[in-house]
């Protein structure tokens, strides 16, 4: 078997724009969509199960169906609506009533507690805008104010109450001889947590994905999978995809952020997997997607 080429990965010329972007290179690979569907029997033996969601939002108790059952359970972020402490909480003792015997976790942009840098620079940005206050400072339906959460949460010590997971931030995890690699970070997406400028800020962060992982977990999509927004843009991340295409080459990639970017697809080599809960208004309706990788040899589920 041959070795798989690896690239270094460069800024995009059209980084800025990425629907322009997705114009141009998706002329040169292969886009295949994916059914979703639940599995009716147990996995087997010399598999693992991977059961896949993201974006529920803190809605976790207004989800009408079983969480299937599997070896590893995946949350890509957002599992909060603004990071307070009680959601974190309420939100591990969800994790704890799971079946699964490993559950990785990663933040997302709704985090706001997760991100160290975000309070001070929250801060910083709106001092002069305190006096002239509006509802966009406001999250909608929450009650309080950015401040306010920020105020009332320890950032060093939130990620404490997520003891029912395995948390990953730039950070990776092998289980079962599979490896697993999360980050939160996402291309600028208004004024909420893990956000960097589009091009080289975003490059930085997909520099230290290790390049021999199997599963990539990433909050945002890749650019031109589970990424279109209901205006027709795209909101993915171009040097994502080149890295994952380019670079990493990890068998699956799952992601949220867009909730109307809900599924799977694939460039006929990596499987992309949008997996978001909530869709766009906010009802966690859509099924978490489940997938069996093969056990490699030497290793047992025991």
């Amino acid at each position: 078997m041959t070795d798989k080429i690896k690239k270094d990965v460069g800024i995009h010329p059209l980084t800025d724009d990425p629907t322009a972007a997705w114009k141009v290179i998706s002329k040169q690979q292969k886009l295949l969509k994916l059914n979703v569907k639940l599995p009716t029997k147990p996995v087997e033996n010399d598999k693992i199960r991977f059961v896949c969601m993201s974006d529920t939002h803190s809605l976790i108790r207004n989800i009408i169906y079983d969480i299937p059952d599997g070896d590893i359970f995946i949350h890509a972020g957002d599992f909060t609506k603004c990071g307070q402490k009680e959601e974190v909480i309420q939100f591990n003792e969800w994790l704890g009533s799971l079946p699964h015997r490993y559950k990785i976790v990663i933040a997302g942009n709704h985090e706001l507690s997760f991100d160290k840098k975000f309070k001070s620079e929250f801060k910083l940005n709106n001092r002069e805008k305190r006096h002239n206050h509006t509802e966009k400072d406001e999250i909608k339906n929450y009650g309080n104010t950015k401040d306010d959460i920020l105020d009332s949460v320890n950032t060093q010590n939130i990620q404490e109450y997520l003891t029912n997971c395995i948390y990953l931030e730039d950070c990776g995890v092998e289980l079962y001889g599979i490896k697993l690699y999360g980050s939160p970070w996402q291309p600028e997406f208004g004024n909420w947590a893990f956000n960097l400028k589009r091009g080289e800020e975003c490059l930085s962060k997909w520099k230290n994905i290790p390049d021999d992982i199997d599963i990539l977990i990433t909050h945002t999509p890749p650019l031109g999978h589970g990424d279109l927004v209901c205006s027709g843009i795209r909101a993915g991340c171009v040097e994502l995809l080149n890295t994952v295409q380019q670079r990493v080459q990890p068998k699956y990639h799952v992601f949220g952020h867009i909730h109307e970017g809900y599924g799977v697809t694939s460039d006929g080599k990596i499987i992309y997997i949008n997996a978001s809960t909530c869709d766009i208004n906010y009802i966690p309706k859509n099924l978490p997607i489940v997938f069996d990788v093969p056990l490699k040899k030497g290793f047992e589920k025991q």
